[in-house]
């Protein structure tokens, strides 16, 4: 894991996010590790390593500096300028004192609109220590960048914490999402997810939507932002690619009328 950055056996996935109304309006990235010998290493096994050990702060910093190049292409091209990446940030890394200059200088150096970037938080990192994470949060969004909270309703957030924090996204967890056509309770959790997100004037995405019947279900109740893999699994970017070429991308699954236009700053 030592040597994974400095010996480029990292690498990015992409998973697409699907607007109903727009098609497609950025994606996430993944972190993926070639290991020389083991082949394949899931998330599940290094990532933990790499917050114990601390290498999750050079780690994070190369996923943050790659996206955000990446941006940079897709920001030339005409039907991508205003796409937005998702880059989660693990807890160590975000409460480093020096991650709001680092992060700053990355999108200095790669000239990306920042309004462009989105930072993904996990419940339990804000809920950590909500002071600080507020603090962090706003010099963040001083800058431009946005900001979504993962695995949303998994965790034990305070109506009285989640109204203080500058999110502009909501993700709805997977695990809400994978019963929802058949599981009362979960239906129930997701419809007040969506309004309370509403309420707050939150934009709000699904993950793990794999079936139309669970992206039907959330659509009629006001969720018509997508990821899962009913549009596609995390693909490497040379596939990633390939996809967004195809024909087999299910952009628009029922008629919408007229088209819309969203400025996603």
């Amino acid at each position: 894991l030592h040597d994974a950055v400095s010996q480029n056996q990292l690498e990015l996935y992409y998973q697409v996010q699907i607007d109903q109304h727009l098609g497609i309006r950025g994606a996430e990235v993944l972190l993926r590790w070639h290991h020389p010998e083991r082949g394949m290493v899931s998330p599940l096994d290094f990532i933990p390593l790499a917050e114990e050990s601390g290498l999750i702060i050079p780690i994070g910093r190369w996923v943050m500096a790659t996206a955000c190049r990446q941006l940079k292409k897709w920001e030339a091209i005409n039907t991508r300028e205003s796409w937005q990446l998702a880059v989660n940030v693990s807890a160590r890394q975000f409460q480093q004192p020096s991650f709001v200059d680092e992060v700053r200088d990355i999108v200095t150096a790669t000239a990306i609109n920042p309004c462009h970037l989105k930072i993904e938080l996990t419940e339990s990192l804000v809920l950590d220590d909500i002071e600080r994470t507020i603090h962090t949060m706003q010099q963040l969004k001083q800058l431009g960048i946005h900001f979504s909270m993962d695995d949303f309703g998994t965790g034990q957030s305070s109506l009285s914490n989640l109204k203080r924090l500058p999110l502009a996204q909501l993700k709805i967890d997977q695990s809400f999402v994978r019963d929802i056509t058949t599981d009362p309770d979960d239906m129930a959790i997701i419809k007040a997810i969506i309004s309370l997100s509403q309420s707050l004037r939150y934009d709000i995405i699904a993950e793990g939507v794999e079936t139309d019947e669970q992206r039907q279900f959330l659509y009629e109740h006001g969720c018509s932002q997508y990821q899962g893999y009913l549009f596609s699994r995390p693909l490497p970017l040379e596939e990633f690619e390939a996809l967004l070429t195809s024909d087999t991308l299910p952009l628009k699954l029922f008629p919408i009328a007229e088209a819309e236009t969203k400025e996603t700053c």
